[in-house]
């Protein structure tokens, strides 16, 4: 192997950053991706710089929202917002605005096309450019081993880009080749069946190719961030669960489990072979300081299956290229100089497992898994709670220490970073509001005033407790902005997860549970009591499915899974509603005919997802305080204020949390009562409003400007066809 070929790309790479465009000049200023010329790609460098043009086109990105370029990473948008995660009704669980294909007319998002007339932005010009490399590639006068370490990247990224079209829209155009720019190369809409295996074609394709440089232990150090054929695999059995899934698969076709559990089976050991596996499997560390560590992680970081990487330069300029990851700062309070925080759903919050592992008695979803034994998690939510509740949310009277210090003379923030405590406890000016469950007229402790969130998102934190060494560079002007934090779109834990779904699909529901004690030996539940895991869950299907739903959404909250997983599940309505035109081949058969009733799962349809914040009790000053605190002025606005100093410790998450959680209790039973708030919209009479996922929406239909720019598309079912005047679609994405 031509290890040299490897140092050069790993030069390229390194100098990039994150995979970014080439500096060669044949690439400046191109206007289309046929501006590299075939002789380009008979040169080593030529070839490389074509690859990280690819990557830097299709890597996902944790600051960016939705669109046909991006998938959702776990931020507040229109996808997220349709979840458990964020309440504010996004787009797709609108009950008042049903989408439409047309344009002005509250259109559907559009992850199909992108910008007709620029192939730079459209989702088929990204393709067109990994097909571009691919015969540029194979093409060439490169040695074969030098094809075969670039063309395998490639392939992952051609299967990469067509998973994102066909889990939103079931069949789409398969195009192998460079077209050329005329009418007749229209292409039709394939099935979604041969669109899966040709997606798993590219990814088997892709793991041959790689496995001779990754499966002896991975790239070299300095080349970590490239897809491997471990990458390949991880996405392959992604592809193969989403086709298994109720969305797809409505008979509940068991051959599809048992190929998706054949596949991921297989893929174990690979992974595991390019240096994959659960980070700080053996060494959980204290209240999940382990798994808590591994989002800021980069070097050494076996969980991350295929990542983004970042930097903290602060310049655009191309000889020192900026990409920082801004999810810490987002996530930060504003007297930290953060972003000022991000609110969690009161219902994600009140969902979490307790301590054994069990579902809170005040949760009624996911009714086939066990109660648990402890009690109170409503009005004391941080009480005996799983370990990652504690990493995952933020909350009065906890610490959350970082490296940087944001005091200053022109401000009260009374904090330094090394000894950051939020007490973000609020209250209100007037009784009226104190009493509105509609107000925002909220002011919280120590200086958070009009800036104070209920409660915090705190997953992903570069948190100084658990790495000495932060990956930003925090300053008073941009607080967390420069932050190198990666994100991971597949992490190992993912993979365990795929295969422990498509184990209990395919009948193996003790290989499913097996994988789930591992994910949670990680964070630190043990076999004293099953790893938390109630004992039927080999014996009976059901269960296990619920099971590993929901430890899903646990293990993977705030990191953009949660929306698809519902999808492929249909449990806003169990499967049970129907679409306009739909054909009886739509009608959910397996399940029991719904899928919600069959995991025991409450349909998000007819919910709401609230707020919630912790208020001081009417008893001190009527739980009302003052709105401002000038430098200059020495009255406190906090009703508290005479109490500060009956403040316990705050939770300190390097020690036990035994003592620490019940003297917090105590302060809470005292001085603050729990509020729920608006979060998702009201009527104008202020009556509420409650999630409607149309039926329509599992399966997308294509926006106008689709059909516009390619007449050969058909429409899909249950969507208005433009080029037939608004009928209903005719393509199905469920016909074979």
């Amino acid at each position: 192997m031509k290890r040299k070929n490897i140092k050069t790309l790993g030069i390229a790479f390194m100098a990039a950053v994150a995979f970014t465009s080439c500096s060669d000049q044949f690439l400046q200023d191109k206007k289309n991706y046929d501006s590299a010329s075939a002789d380009s790609y008979n040169y080593y460098s030529g070839a490389l710089a074509r690859v990280a043009d690819i990557y830097m086109w299709c890597l996902p990105d944790a600051t960016a929202e939705p669109s046909w370029k991006y998938n959702s990473t776990g931020l507040a948008d229109l996808q997220s917002k349709s979840t458990e995660e964020y309440s504010g009704f996004g787009a797709f669980v609108d009950p008042d605005a049903e989408m439409t294909y047309q344009s002005g007319n509250n259109p559907v998002p559009d992850y199909f096309q992108g910008q007709t007339g620029n192939i730079q932005q459209m989702v088929w010009g990204r393709i067109r450019n990994c097909n571009d490399v691919i015969a540029g590639i194979e093409g060439s006068t490169l040695s074969q081993e030098e094809k075969n370490e670039l063309l395998g990247q490639v392939y992952f990224f051609r299967a990469w880009c067509y998973y994102n079209l066909v889990k939103w829209y079931g069949g789409v155009p398969i195009i192998k080749e460079v077209q050329d720019i005329v009418a007749e190369s229209v292409v039709p809409r394939s099935s979604t069946k041969d669109c899966i295996e040709f997606i798993c074609d590219d990814l088997n394709t892709s793991a041959t190719l790689l496995a001779p440089f990754t499966e002896n232990g991975g790239w070299p150090a300095t080349e970590f961030g490239r897809v491997t054929s471990g990458t390949a695999l991880a996405l392959l059995g992604r592809v193969r669960l989403l086709y298994a899934s109720p969305l797809f698969n409505r008979k509940n076709d068991i051959e599809r489990w048992k190929k998706a559990y054949e596949d991921i089976g297989n893929s174990i050991s690979r992974l595991n072979a390019c240096g994959y596996g659960l980070l700080y499997e053996n060494n959980p560390g204290v209240n999940a300081s382990g798994w808590a560590s591994m989002f800021s992680q980069v070097q050494d970081n076996t969980e991350a299956v295929f990542v983004t990487l970042y930097n903290t330069n602060t310049s655009s300029s191309q000889a020192d290229f900026s990409k920082n990851n801004t999810w810490e700062h987002g996530i930060r309070p504003s007297t930290a100089l953060g972003g000022g925080g991000k609110t969690p759903s009161a219902m994600l919050v009140d969902m979490f497992p307790m301590a054994d592992g069990k579902r809170p008695k005040s949760c009624t979803t996911y009714t086939m898994i066990e109660e648990s034994t402890h009690s109170g998690e409503k009005d004391y939510p941080f009480m005996n709670r799983d370990p990652r509740f504690y990493r995952t949310f933020a909350f009065p009277g906890v610490r959350w220490a970082f490296s940087g210090d944001p005091r200053s003379e022109k401000s009260r923030n009374p904090y330094n970073g090394t000894e950051y405590e939020l007490w973000n406890y609020v209250w209100y000016t007037s009784a009226a509001d104190r009493d509105n469950s509609e107000s925002g007229n909220t002011y919280g402790a120590d200086n958070l005033l009009s800036n104070a969130k209920g409660f915090y998102i705190r997953k992903r934190s570069d948190d100084l407790d658990v790495n000495g060494s932060p990956r930003y560079v925090f300053d008073a002007s941009n607080g967390f902005r420069y932050s190198a934090s990666p994100y991971m779109e597949i992490r190992y834990a993912e993979v365990l997860l795929n295969y422990a779904e498509a184990a209990c699909g395919a009948g193996h529901m003790d290989v499913a549970v097996k994988q789930l004690q591992k994910i949670r030996a990680r964070v630190g539940y043990t076999s004293t009591n099953n790893y938390g895991l109630q004992s039927n869950l080999t014996s009976d299907q059901q269960a296990c499915m619920a099971a590993i739903l929901y430890e899903r959404q646990i293990e993977l909250a705030y990191e953009g899974k949660r929306f698809d997983d519902l999808r492929r599940w249909m449990l806003f309505d169990g499967g049970t509603e129907r679409v306009d035109g739909a054909p009886d081949s739509w009608t959910l058969t397996g399940w029991n005919g719904n899928t919600c009733n069959y995991l025991g799962f409450t349909p998000l349809n007819g919910q709401r997802r609230d707020n919630l914040e912790f208020r001081v009790q009417n008893t001190y000053n009527n739980g009302l305080g003052g709105k401002s605190w000038a430098i200059d002025d020495d009255n406190d606005p906090d009703p508290l204020k005479d109490y500060k100093q009956m403040r316990p410790d705050a939770m300190d998450l390097k020690i036990d949390l035994s003592e620490q959680q019940n003297e917090l209790k105590t302060f809470y039973e005292t001085y603050l009562v729990r509020k729920e708030k608006k979060g998702d919209a009201y009527n104008t009479d202020l009556s509420v409003k409650y999630m409607h996922f149309y039926p329509k929406y599992y399966l997308l239909g294509l926006y106008q400007g689709a059909q516009s720019a390619n007449p050969a598309l058909l429409q899909t079912i249950g969507w208005g066809d433009y080029m037939n005047g608004g009928a209903n679609g005719t393509f199905d994405p469920l016909a074979e």
